[in-house]
C-alpha cells in the first residue's frame, strides 16, 4: 500500500504563468492516482510556528504568517507570499513531517509537495519559503522519533538551503548530488556534496550515486532518510544541466529504495524540482519516482516497525 500525504491547499492557483507553478501538485496526484496502485491519502497539518521558530528566524516566521515579506525576499523566493501561500508553505512542513512519520511505521512514504531545500534561516529562496526538510528532520529528532537522519538530496540543484540550516550538528547529514553550475551561484556546505559536471547523462550518474550512497549509509547509520527526490536532472528539464533519461531516474530511485531496503530503514520523499512547459510529463516524472520507491520499499514494514512511530 503507498502512503502519500497530500492537501487540496498544496495547489494554489496563479496569476500569471511563470517557471513554477503551483498547479503541478494537482497533476502529480492525478497522475498517481490514474496509476491505480493501492494508496492510501493522508491529510496534513499545519507545521505549529515553535516548531518553524525552532529552525527559522521568527522575525522571517511572522512575515510569512502575516503575509509581510519584503519585496527583495519576495524576489528572492520567486513569487509572492499570500494568504493562501503562506498556508500551503506551512501545510507542505507539516505534509514532510508526516510523511516520515508515515515511513517509520510503513517502510515508506511520500509528500506530494516540500523538498524545499534553498529556504535559509531569514528569508526564502529559488522558489522554497520554510525548509520542510530541516525542520521536520529537527522535530523528529527533538520528539525522539529518530536520533540520526540522512538527508539524501538527488534534486539538480544543490540543497544549500538545508546544509546551512543543518551545518554542525552530527545527528543530520547531508548528502547533496548536483550539478555543479546549476543554482545556487554560491553553494553551502553540506556534509557530502558530489558536484557533476554539465551533460552527465544515466551511467555516470549511476555509477557515482551507487559509489556514494552505501558508505554513508553504512558510516552514518542513520534511522531514517528524508529524501529530496527532485526529478529535475532529467535532461529535458527547463532548469536543470544533467541529462538523465526517464530510465537513468528509475534506476536512482530503484537504487535508493535497494539500499534503504537493504538496511531496513524507512523513507520519506519529498516531491522537489521539476520544471518545463510540458506540466503533464513533469508531473509524471514526479509520480513514477513516487510509485518506484513505493514499489522498492512495501515489504520494508516489517524492518522498520522497530524504529516505531
Amino acid at each position: 500500500m503507498l502512503h502519500v500525504v497530500h492537501h487540496p491547499a498544496y495547489v494554489v492557483p496563479t496569476r500569471a504563468a511563470g517557471t513554477f507553478l503551483h498547479d503541478k501538485y494537482a497533476l502529480v496526484m492525478h497522475a498517481l492516482r490514474a496509476s491505480h496502485a493501492p494508496m492510501t491519502e493522508h491529510l496534513p497539518e499545519e507545521m505549529p510556528r515553535r516548531w518553524l521558530e525552532a529552525v527559522h528566524d521568527p522575525d522571517y516566521v511572522e512575515e510569512v504568517l502575516s503575509c509581510t515579506v519584503p519585496a527583495a525576499k519576495v524576489r528572492r523566493i520567486g513569487f509572492a507570499v499570500d494568504a493562501g501561500i503562506s498556508r500551503r508553505s506551512q501545510l507542505s512542513v507539516g505534509g514532510t513531517w508526516l510523511a516520515a512519520k508515515l515511513a517509520l511505521r510503513h517502510g515508506y512514504a511520500a509528500n506530494s509537495a516540500g523538498g524545499s531545500h534553498h529556504a535559509l534561516a531569514d528569508t526564502g529562496a529559488g522558489y522554497c519559503v520554510f525548509n520542510d526538510l530541516a525542520v521536520a528532520a529537527n522535530r523528529l529528532i527533538e520528539e525522539g522519533d529518530a536520533a540520526r537522519i540522512l538527508i539524501l538530496d538527488l534534486d539538480v540543484h544543490q540543497g544549500d538551503g538545508t546544509a546551512a540550516l543543518t551545518a554542525g550538528r552530527g545527528d543530520i547529514f547531508t548528502l547533496s548530488l548536483h550539478a555543479e553550475k546549476n543554482f545556487p551561484t554560491r553553494k553551502a556546505r553540506s556534509s557530502l556534496d558530489i558536484a557533476l559536471p554539465d551533460g552527465m547523462g544515466d551511467a555516470d550518474y549511476m555509477d557515482i550515486l551507487g559509489r556514494t550512497l552505501p558508505g554513508v549509509l553504512d558510516e552514518f547509520m542513520p534511522d531514517l532518510i528524508l529524501m529530496q527526490a527532485g526529478v529535475d536532472a532529467h535532461g529535458e528539464d527547463r532548469l536543470g544541466r544533467l541529462a538523465l533519461s526517464d530510465d537513468g531516474l528509475l534506476a536512482r530511485d530503484r537504487m535508493v529504495a535497494r539500499e534503504a531496503r537493504r538496511r531496513g530503514l524507512p523513507l520519506a520523499s519529498t516531491l522537489g524540482g521539476g520544471y518545463g512547459a510540458d506540466r503533464a510529463a513533469v508531473a509524471g516524472r514526479h509520480a513514477r519516482t513516487v510509485l518506484a520507491l513505493g514499489a522498492g520499499l512495501h515489504n520494508a514494514a516489517g524492518e522498520a516497525a522497530g524504529h516505531g512511530a
